[in-house]
């Protein structure tokens, strides 16, 4: 029925540049994780504009199909994402289900084993809590050291996403100009991030959050299906034009986070002690 989706114009500014994006929603109340779609595009349009910026200046983006080396970090997601993600592989053929849920659980056991979701997040609390012991450098480690396991996202096939359709925002985000073989041992002085102006993987952890991970500042891309089967989805229904302006406010106020803005400055209102032998 007509009635049943609605067109609206959304105006936002990318360093400087206006971009007009056109979206149509539905008008009925929906899930947050059924407007991903939608978001998702959005997400690329604006990286799409910051690569633009780049460009002018001369500069090229290196990333390219075949090049893997990124995804074998720790990939923050929303919860919406989560759902998403188990969504995802709940539709998989059998076999298929049986390989991807395998490397997930693979690697969830292998990171609790050697603690690195208890090194995170103490130094998250750390982080909150204003201790001196805390410092970027200690929080870059433990993000280096995840990388080092040699652990590679569970979608990963011939070192390209076989989801790139429904990668995360963060994935999306994720474009260097420096050469791409540095980025298999990646530092400060050795990679080159283009600038994202305006962060939707900042807004996506914001919207539609829950009880589940209220004290979560993200979710590691391979807890998801964990978490997923461990908790009832609590994630609440909006009407489409109300998920969008709320998706689009929150986008907004991401222009004010420092890009490279360590994860840990996102802080909780207490500790994620209920994060811990999940």
């Amino acid at each position: 029925m007509a009635d049943e989706w609605i067109t609206g114009n959304f105006k936002l500014r990318i360093h400087g540049e206006p971009i007009e994006m056109q979206v149509t929603v539905p008008t009925a109340k929906v899930k947050p994780h059924r407007m991903l779609p939608l978001f998702q595009e959005m997400a690329s349009t604006v990286v799409d504009q910051c690569v633009a910026v780049v460009e002018s200046e001369g500069k090229k983006v290196s990333c390219k199909a075949g090049c893997g080396a990124c995804c074998r970090q720790a990939v923050p997601i929303s919860e919406i994402e989560a759902y998403h993600i188990a969504e995802i592989v709940n539709e998989m053929p059998p076999e298929r289900q049986a390989i991807i849920r395998k490397r997930f659980a693979d690697a969830l056991a292998h990171f609790r084993k050697i603690k690195w979701f208890d090194e995170l997040i103490g130094l998250k609390d750390m982080a909150y809590e204003g201790s001196p012991e805390f410092s970027a450098e200690k929080y870059a480690e433990v993000i280096t050291k995840y990388m080092k396991q040699g652990y590679a996202c569970p979608f990963l096939e011939d070192e390209s996403c076989s989801i790139h359709k429904d990668r995360p925002a963060v994935c999306r985000e994720y474009l260097v100009t420096s050469p791409a073989e540095n980025c298999a041992d990646p530092r400060a002085d050795t990679i080159k991030k283009v600038p994202i102006y305006l962060r939707p993987s900042k807004a996506l952890l914001k919207l539609g959050k829950t009880e589940t991970t209220e004290n979560w500042s993200s979710v590691i891309m391979i807890e998801a299906l964990d978490l997923v089967e461990k908790n009832p989805d609590r994630l609440e229904e909006k009407t489409g034009p109300e998920w969008t302006e709320e998706f689009f406010n929150a986008l907004a106020s991401t222009e004010k986070i420092l890009k490279d803005d360590p994860e840990p400055r996102r802080r909780r209102k207490k500790p994620r002690h209920s994060r811990k032998g999940r």
